[in-house]
């Protein structure tokens, strides 16, 4: 893990996990920005309106599942509004993080998580990037290959789903071509 600043009061941590028993994992890191949404926008519909304007769509408010799970069909974000817990991430080999509100956790496309403990009123607002979408897919009923190849062959988004095109998303995780090509007026963004 390494941990890198994006400006005083936001630092990226980044985690590799490999295969972890049926959970395929990736390649790409998992993220978590520590602080990503500022104090203003840590509310639901605050943080509905960041993802939508980066492009991030099937936006849904809740918690998450207590059961290892992971997405074959989309990568995805996870912004804490509320409260606090501890998730797992990675599978069984992986860790397990404590997140509170503000926090923001990139989850890429084969990566295992589920959470552990949570307070009361812990809440989590979860987007995709356009065209994906968060299949609900468990360990113990998947198979690994088919799993790691379908998860492997998710696009990555052309925006970040807080900061949009200047975002750290890019950093560590390659950028799409079509994406890099663009010229014009820059996307709008989240803040």
């Amino acid at each position: 893990m390494a941990t890198h600043d994006l400006h005083p009061s936001v630092a990226v941590e980044d985690y590799v996990f490999g295969p972890s028993g049926n959970i395929p994992n990736s390649t790409l890191p998992l993220l978590i920005y520590r602080g990503g949404l500022d104090e203003p926008v840590r509310m639901a519909g605050a943080a509905e309106t960041i993802f939508t304007r980066n492009r991030w769509q099937g936006v849904w408010v809740w918690s998450i599942y207590p059961f290892w799970h992971f997405h074959t069909r989309g990568h995805e974000a996870l912004a804490c509004v509320t409260g606090g817990a501890r998730v797992a991430l990675g599978g069984e080999n992986g860790i397990e993080a404590e997140i509170e509100a503000g926090d923001v956790i990139v989850v890429p496309a084969g990566v295992g998580h589920k959470l552990v403990s949570a307070s009361d009123d812990f809440s989590i607002v979860g987007a995709y990037p356009p065209g994906q979408e968060g299949d609900i897919c468990r360990p113990e009923e998947s198979d690994p290959e088919a799993a790691k190849e379908a998860a492997g062959k998710v696009a990555v988004p052309d925006t970040d789903p807080i900061y949009g095109r200047e975002g750290p998303l890019f950093r560590f995780w390659p950028m799409p071509e079509r994406a890099a090509g663009l010229s014009g007026a820059p996307p709008p963004t989240g803040g």
